[in-house]
């Protein structure tokens, strides 16, 4: 067919435009409203449908009617006619479906991605993003900067840098993180719900969330307290720490410190690590300078802590980890658990319930998210409602302590017979 369609007539434009409106729906179309039309078009009508008197200005026309009255008239259906006359006819629902599947699949790739599962409580801002809807519309835009602020979040807590040099070496752009831009702001988010605390509303709030992060940290008040800790090398660190676990002491380091430690080298077997500082002072009563290493976070871990813990790990340390069975003591736990690598420590749902005789009724738990580690911890502890604070079952991490003590104590003493007997061979070879 060439040239203009015979139909298309002015008269009958408003008809083949609220045809083609309702058709690009994607639903089924059983009846059509078309007008208003003047004199002219309800003729033009009248003749299409070969009325015996006019319609009204707004007729409403059964779809069937139409179909007929069309395939008389050029001999093509009414879709075909309509797509001739005014373009392609779209398909409303199937892109409505379209870009609900976008967006599905969009929320669902955020709550599995691995920085969102080490850290449960983070679906907690999924949620408030899903809520809020795509940046500007587009599931592409939006997974774009989502990856931004995963890499971010995966980076965290950062080593002090300044937020410039963080936002430069993760995502190549120094003002990508600047105060203000829909990255920052979602980062701020994430930790506002990671840290328990409110989106701050003002630049200082947010600049000491940014710091609970790593960010820009003052590198002498960020500070990680040990004992038993007895690491090989002659720099600074390693000295002060065997000095204080020799002499029963805890230690104290600063960031400052732990970034210029000089000769280090950690133990090569487990590293204990405790939510509470009491629970060392305990360890430090029961075993004094035969404590073994233990490394406490005093609640949600500084960079200080994160720092050691890696560098530990990177030793060759074996770090494992027990903290308070209520909402904050799991999300620490997730926390240290996916930045550090540590596995848990007493901290399954068998260890909670078998605690939970240990205390008298009455300290709730708290806000309550997912362990990563243990999918029934979260129930049972949601189902007896009971928090069981650390200090609690002190008594069983210091016997899990003294049998390791043990161990260690033998391996040391076969050490040292195995040198001892090596000498005196070499003196008898002689």
């Amino acid at each position: 067919m060439t040239g203009r369609h015979p139909l298309d007539v002015p008269e009958l434009r408003p008809l083949w435009s609220a045809v083609h409106d309702r058709l690009s729906t994607g639903r089924p179309v059983s009846r059509v409203r078309s007008g208003p039309l003047g004199d002219a078009g309800r003729e033009a009508l009248a003749d299409l449908l070969g009325l015996d008197r006019l319609p009204g200005a707004e007729p409403t026309i059964p779809l069937a009617v139409l179909e007929a009255a069309v395939m008389d008239a050029c001999g093509r259906p009414v879709r075909e006619a309509v797509a001739a006359i005014l373009g392609p006819i779209d398909d409303r629902a199937a892109e409505r479906r379209r870009k609900a599947g976008q967006r599905d699949a969009l929320w669902g790739w955020l709550a599995g991605h691995e920085v969102v599962t080490a850290q449960p409580v983070l679906l907690e801002w999924v949620g408030h993003l899903r809520g809020n809807g795509l940046v500007d519309g587009s599931p592409d835009r939006t997974r774009g900067l989502l990856t931004a602020a995963l890499a971010v979040l995966a980076a965290l807590p950062a080593d002090g840098e300044p937020l410039p040099v963080l936002a430069a070496r993760l995502l190549g752009d120094s003002h990508a993180l600047d105060d203000g831009t829909r990255l920052s702001s979602l980062v701020l988010r994430a930790l506002a719900v990671l840290y328990g605390t409110d989106m701050p509303d003002a630049a200082e709030g947010r600049r000491a969330l940014w710091s609970r992060g790593g960010v820009a940290d003052d590198e002498l008040s960020a500070t990680v307290l040990a004992v038993g800790l007895r690491p090989e090398g002659e720099g600074p660190v390693a000295r002060i720490s065997r000095i204080c676990a020799g002499a029963g002491h805890p230690v104290g380091l600063t960031l400052a410190q732990l970034r210029s430690p000089g000769e280090f080298a950690g133990p090569a077997g487990p590293v204990y690590i405790t939510e509470n500082p009491s629970v060392l002072a305990l360890a430090l009563r029961r075993f004094g300078r035969h404590c073994p290493p233990l490394v406490c976070t005093s609640g949600w871990p500084s960079t200080a802590v994160i720092h050691l813990l890696r560098r530990l790990a990177d030793d060759g340390a074996s770090l494992r980890y027990h903290g308070d069975f209520d909402g904050e003591g799991i999300r620490i736990a997730a926390h240290v658990m996916a930045k550090t690598g540590a596995v848990p420590w007493r901290m399954a749902a068998d260890d909670y319930r078998a605690a939970v005789p240990r205390v008298p009724p009455g300290p709730d738990p708290g806000r309550l998210t997912p362990a990563p580690w243990d999918r029934a911890l979260v129930g049972s502890i949601a189902e007896l409602r009971t928090a069981v604070v650390e200090e609690v079952v002190a008594d069983l991490l210091l016997d899990d302590l003294a049998e390791y003590r043990h161990e260690w104590n033998d391996r040391l003493f076969d050490g040292a017979r195995a040198t001892t007997n090596a000498s005196a061979s070499s003196t008898s070879t002689s």
